[in-house]
C-alpha cells in the first residue's frame, strides 16, 4: 500500500447540537492527539479546551487538524456551518474526499443535517453516517433512519445495531464481525470488549445482517454466489463489497453510538478507513491552464509538478498568516521557493507546519494527497493556486461576484482607528468576497459583502474574536447608475487659478453598453487636434467620473465615452484644464443621455420540502421575485428565482417560519437591472 493510499482527507458535518464537537474531540483522544478529554457542550463552533487557542488568538482546529489510526493518516477538514456562503463552502467541500455526517437519535434529520446532505450530494462526497447520542432519553436508531430515507431519499446500510438504548443503551452489534462491543468506562472507552451475541438480540442480528448481505449482492458477484451456494463469507470481501459500494455512493453504511459517554467511536475510525477513499481512490481534480483557458486533469501523483490550492488563511499573532493548503500534485517543501498562480508572484515557504489537535509539528515536506499549513505566503489569500510557472494551472477558476451591500463602520475612539484598519485588511485577506474601502467625501469606512448574514458574522467577529470597538450603520444596497441613450455634449473649461489662465474645450459623446460590458473610453481625435498628453488628461478625467456616478454618485456601468473633438490654446491650455472638462463633460454628457439608476439583482437558490413550495414561491413573488425554473431534488424541491437585493433583507427569517425551519437558501450576485421608479 502506498503512502497516498493511506490518508483519509474527511469533514464532520452537522446540525448544530448533534455532537460534532464531542465526536470529533472523542476521535483525537483516541487517536492518541489530545492527551485529556475536554467536557464541552454539544454543537459548540471550537474546542475551546486547547489553552493555544486563547494564547494564539485562533482556533488551531476549525480549518484542519491530524490524527493517525490504524497506521493510516487521517486529516480533518472543519466544514463550513452555513450554506450563504457559497465560496468557502464550495472550497470546503472540493479539498474533502469523504465524509461523516452526524445525526441525534434524538433529534433525527433537522433542517442543517439537509443542507449538509445536499451540499455533500452537490460535490459528489461518499460519507459514513454516525446517529449519536443513543443513550438519551427519546433516542431511536431506526426511526433516524426512517427519516434519511424519507427526508433525504438517503440509501443507509446499517453495519451496527444498538444494544439496548436510552438509559439502557451499553453498546453495538457490529453485523460485519457478527459480535457484541462494549466499551470500559474505567479507561474512558479506551478499551473495547468484544463477545459473541447474546440470545436475545441474536435473532434481530441475524435478520440485520442478512438484509446488509442481501443489498451487498447487487456490488459483488463474487459474494453473490457465496451468498447462493450459502458458503461462509468472509469479512474482508464484506469490507470490500462495502467499500466498493460507498465509493459508489450506491449506499451509506450507519454506525451508532453516544460519543459523550465514549461509546462508538473505535468503529467509526475503522469505519474511515475501510470505507472511505484515499486521495488516489477520488476522480483526478481538474484545472485551467492559466494562459490557454483549456481544462486539464491532475492526477494525485508525487512525481509530478507541485499544485496546491489554499483554502483558507487564518491570521496568528505571533506567525502570521495561516496558509492551509490541499496539496493535489508534487511536493512542497520547507524553505521552498513557490509560484503564486492565481496572482503570478513567487513567494517562500518559511515554514510547513502540520496541525496536530493541541500542537503542531514541523514538516519538511508536503507530498501530493496530503494537506498542511504554509508560513510565510504574504500575498496569497483563500482559492488562490501555488506550484510552479512551468506548470501554471488554476485549481480554482472563479470569478468572485461584487460585493452588493454595504455598512458604514467606524471606530467607537480615535485611538481604535489603526486597530480596526488592521482588523478590517486581516478580514478582506481571509474573505476575498469582503472589500473595505473608505468613502472620500465622509471619511467614513464602508465595508461590503455578499448579504447580510455575511456582513454580520464578520462584523461580529470583528468585535468579538479581535476586541474591536465599533459603531456600525445599517445595511444598505449598493447601487449603480448608466445611461439609457446617446448623447454628445460640448464642455468648455475656463478657470484663472493663481493668476494664470487655464482653459479646455472638448466634445464627448456617450452611449450606453449591454449589461456586463464594462466602461470604455474611445479616442476620436488626432495629435494635430490634441496633443497625446492632453488626450491622456480628458481620458484620465472621464474614468475618475466613472467611479463618482451621475445623480446619486453610485459608480457609472456599462457607459462608452468618445472624444469626438476638442480645441486648445499654447498658452492658455493646460493639463489639469482638460482632466477636469473630461470629468465634468462627463457628467453633463450623462445627464443628458436618460440616466438610470441599476440595482443589483440575486440569484436565489432555495431548498425546501415539496410541501411548502406554494409559500415559499409566493413569498419570492411578493418581492418581485421572478422564478426562472424548478427542480425536483432528493427530499427536497430546488427553486431557482432572481430577486431585487433591496427585497431580500429579512428574508432568512420569513423563510423559517413559512417552511417549519426545513427551508434553506443561498444567494449570490447576478447582474445589475433597471431599477423600478428609477431615482424617484
Amino acid at each position: 500500500m502506498t503512502i497516498i493510499e493511506k490518508i483519509r482527507n474527511i469533514g464532520i458535518m452537522a446540525h448544530i447540537d448533534a455532537g460534532k464537537t464531542t465526536t470529533t474531540e472523542r476521535i483525537l483522544y483516541y487517536t492518541g492527539k489530545s492527551h485529556r478529554m475536554g467536557e464541552v457542550d454539544d454543537g459548540e463552533a471550537a474546542m475551546d479546551w486547547m489553552p493555544q487557542e486563547q494564547e494564539r488568538g485562533i482556533t488551531i482546529t476549525s480549518a484542519a487538524t491530524t490524527c493517525f489510526w490504524l497506521d493510516h493518516q487521517i486529516n480533518i477538514i472543519d466544514t463550513p456551518g452555513h450554506v450563504d456562503f457559497t465560496a468557502e463552502v464550495e472550497r470546503a467541500l472540493r479539498v474533502l474526499d469523504g465524509g461523516i455526517v452526524v445525526f441525534s437519535a434524538v433529534e433525527g434529520v433537522e433542517p442543517q443535517s439537509e443542507t449538509v446532505w445536499h451540499q455533500a450530494d452537490r460535490y459528489g462526497i461518499p460519507r459514513l453516517a454516525y446517529i449519536n447520542k443513543m443513550d438519551r432519553v427519546g433516542a431511536d436508531y431506526f426511526r433516524v433512519i426512517g427519516e434519511m430515507e424519507d427526508k433525504l431519499e438517503a440509501e443507509p446500510l446499517i453495519v451496527q445495531i444498538p444494544l439496548g438504548r436510552e438509559s439502557d443503551f451499553e453498546g453495538v452489534i457490529d453485523l460485519v464481525k457478527l459480535k457484541e462491543i462494549r466499551w470500559d468506562q474505567s479507561d474512558f472507552g479506551t478499551t473495547l470488549m468484544y463477545s459473541e451475541i447474546s440470545g436475545p438480540y441474536r435473532d434481530k442480528a441475524l435478520k440485520m445482517y442478512e438484509k446488509m448481505i442481501d443489498r451487498l449482492t447487487g456490488i459483488s458477484e463474487t459474494l453473490t454466489d457465496l451468498y447462493l451456494e450459502g458458503k461462509e463469507i468472509s469479512e474482508e470481501l464484506i469490507k470490500e463489497t462495502i467499500k466498493r459500494g460507498t465509493l459508489n455512493r450506491d449506499f451509506i453504511p450507519v454506525y451508532c453510538g453516544a460519543s459523550l459517554r465514549n461509546i462508538g467511536i473505535q468503529p467509526l475510525l475503522d469505519g474511515i478507513i475501510d470505507y472511505l477513499p484515499s486521495p488516489a481512490e477520488v476522480p483526478p481534480m481538474s484545472g485551467h491552464h492559466s494562459k490557454s483557458g483549456k481544462e486539464v486533469e491532475i492526477p494525485c501523483k508525487r512525481q509530478a509538478p507541485p499544485l496546491a490550492l489554499v483554502f483558507k488563511i487564518q491570521n496568528d499573532r505571533e506567525a502570521g498568516a495561516l496558509s492551509y493548503m490541499r496539496v493535489y500534485s508534487g511536493s512542497f517543501k520547507n524553505g521552498g521557493v513557490v509560484y503564486n498562480i492565481s496572482k503570478k508572484k513567487r513567494e517562500r515557504i518559511t515554514r510547513l507546519l502540520r496541525m496536530h489537535a493541541n500542537r503542531y509539528a514541523r514538516e519538511d515536506l508536503v507530498e501530493a494527497g496530503d494537506i498542511a499549513v504554509a508560513i510565510g505566503l504574504k500575498l496569497t489569500q483563500t482559492g488562490d493556486t501555488i506550484g510552479t510557472d512551468k506548470f501554471p494551472i488554476l485549481l480554482e477558476n472563479i470569478k468572485f461576484p461584487e460585493p452588493v451591500i454595504s455598512v458604514a463602520i467606524e471606530p467607537k475612539t480615535l485611538s481604535e482607528r489603526k486597530k480596526l484598519n488592521d482588523v478590517l485588511d486581516l478580514l478582506a485577506k481571509e474573505d476575498p468576497t469582503f472589500s473595505v474601502k473608505e468613502n472620500e467625501e465622509t471619511g467614513q469606512l464602508i465595508v461590503s459583502g455578499m448579504g447580510e448574514l455575511h456582513l454580520d458574522v464578520l462584523i461580529t467577529r470583528m468585535m468579538k474574536e479581535y476586541k474591536v470597538e465599533a459603531k456600525v450603520g445599517k445595511p444598505q444596497v449598493s447601487y449603480r447608475e448608466s445611461i439609457s441613450k446617446e448623447a454628445v455634449h460640448k464642455e468648455k473649461y475656463h478657470r484663472v487659478i493663481g493668476g494664470k489662465e487655464n482653459t479646455a474645450v472638448i466634445t464627448l459623446k456617450v452611449k450606453p453598453l449591454a449589461r456586463g460590458s464594462g466602461n470604455k473610453f474611445v479616442n476620436n481625435t488626432t495629435e494635430d487636434i490634441l496633443p497625446v498628453e492632453l488626450m491622456e488628461s480628458v481620458k484620465r478625467g472621464v474614468e475618475n467620473a466613472f467611479s463618482s456616478g451621475i445623480v446619486y454618485g453610485y459608480p457609472a456601468i456599462d457607459v462608452e465615452v468618445s472624444l469626438k473633438d476638442a480645441e486648445y490654446n499654447q498658452s492658455t491650455s493646460t493639463v489639469f484644464a482638460f482632466e477636469a472638462a473630461g470629468s465634468l463633460g462627463f457628467d453633463a454628457a450623462c445627464r443628458k443621455a436618460g440616466p438610470v439608476l441599476l440595482e443589483p439583482i440575486m440569484l436565489v437558490d432555495v431548498m425546501c420540502p415539496k410541501e411548502f413550495i406554494g409559500d415559499v414561491i409566493g413569498n419570492l413573488t411578493s418581492r418581485s421575485g421572478v422564478v426562472i425554473n424548478m427542480e425536483s431534488k432528493p427530499g427536497a424541491d430546488h427553486i431557482h428565482a432572481e430577486v431585487p437585493l433591496a427585497n431580500m433583507f429579512g428574508y432568512s427569517t420569513a423563510l423559517r417560519s413559512s417552511t417549519q425551519g426545513r427551508g434553506t437558501y443561498s444567494m449570490e450576485f447576478s447582474h445589475f437591472a433597471v431599477k423600478e421608479g428609477g431615482f424617484g
